[in-house]
């Protein structure tokens, strides 16, 4: 295919791809209800199943109500006309993208996959399942552990004769920067696993960097999250053990590799 196919086969993707975020986000601005009270509004409301998770599990190690609490209560107010109409909007939108992102992929897979020898296709077949995973796995660590503690904390966080009382836009920004970011970090291993196919890291590699990967996870544990040691500790154990599985991944890459360049100097010595 010349260099213009090319672009007129990845317009058709893309059109495609923007046609399923276009129907989802559709079908989740027609749910109004649903997508504010019971998703967005989720961790505010005290039946929220991450509460109930951690009171049930301090009655099964014996802590009692120790662990039990309960969201701090605030009202959220728009503070412009039009606020609610645009952040609807904007979820709608943002729902459309996480609901239809393993058609995304599969779209980007379809215009990738035919550059790719047998062999590399069959080295890589279920990808489209394993990000999807992945990046959903993300998507719902975010919303059900991130999101609830890290609300709770600013909420919490006031002064003396302040009411806290954050706008829709400020609520929903946060809530899609708990969620979205933590999606596409879930998505390492994958990341690695191409990498190391181009030779670009390796495992020795990966393991060398491991202390300044531990300081980056941190950094990035604290854009993400509220300045607070629970919030960040929850999100710095499970990135570290996806750089643990890259490492794990990229491994596997080489010890693949240098078996058929073992088995190609086998033959040569052969003939």
């Amino acid at each position: 295919m010349s260099f213009f196919e090319h672009i007129t086969e990845l317009r058709k993707h893309i059109l495609r791809s923007v046609l399923a975020i276009a129907v989802v986000g559709v079908l989740a601005f027609m749910n109004k209800d649903l997508v504010f009270n019971t998703l967005i509004f989720g961790p505010r409301h005290a039946d929220f199943p991450t509460y109930k998770a951690m009171c049930s599990l301090s009655h099964a190690v014996g802590l009692g109500d120790k662990m039990c609490f309960k969201p701090v209560e605030f009202e959220i107010l728009p503070r412009q006309l039009g606020e609610v109409l645009m952040q609807h909007l904007y979820v709608s939108f943002w729902l459309g993208f996480i609901g239809a992102f393993p058609f995304i992929f599969w779209e980007f897979w379809k215009f990738v996959s035919p550059g790719l020898l047998d062999e590399e296709r069959r080295a890589v077949r279920g990808v489209v399942a394993i990000c999807s995973l992945l990046f959903l796995l993300g998507v719902l660590f975010g919303y059900y552990v991130i999101a609830p503690f890290s609300i709770n904390f600013l909420a919490g966080y006031t002064l003396d004769g302040v009411v806290m009382s954050p706008t829709l836009d400020s609520y929903v920004t946060y809530m899609t920067m708990f969620t979205l970011p933590t999606g596409l970090i879930f998505e390492m291993p994958i990341v690695a696993y191409f990498l190391a196919k181009i030779g670009l890291v390796g495992p020795a590699f990966l393991r060398s960097f491991r202390r300044y990967a531990i300081v980056a996870i941190l950094i990035i544990a604290a854009i993400i999250t509220p300045p607070d040691v629970v919030s960040q500790t929850l999100v710095g154990i499970p990135l570290y053990l996806l750089y643990e599985i890259s490492i794990l991944v990229t491994a596997g890459v080489q010890r693949r590799r240098e078996r058929a360049l073992g088995m190609t100097e086998s033959k040569v010595t052969r003939a």
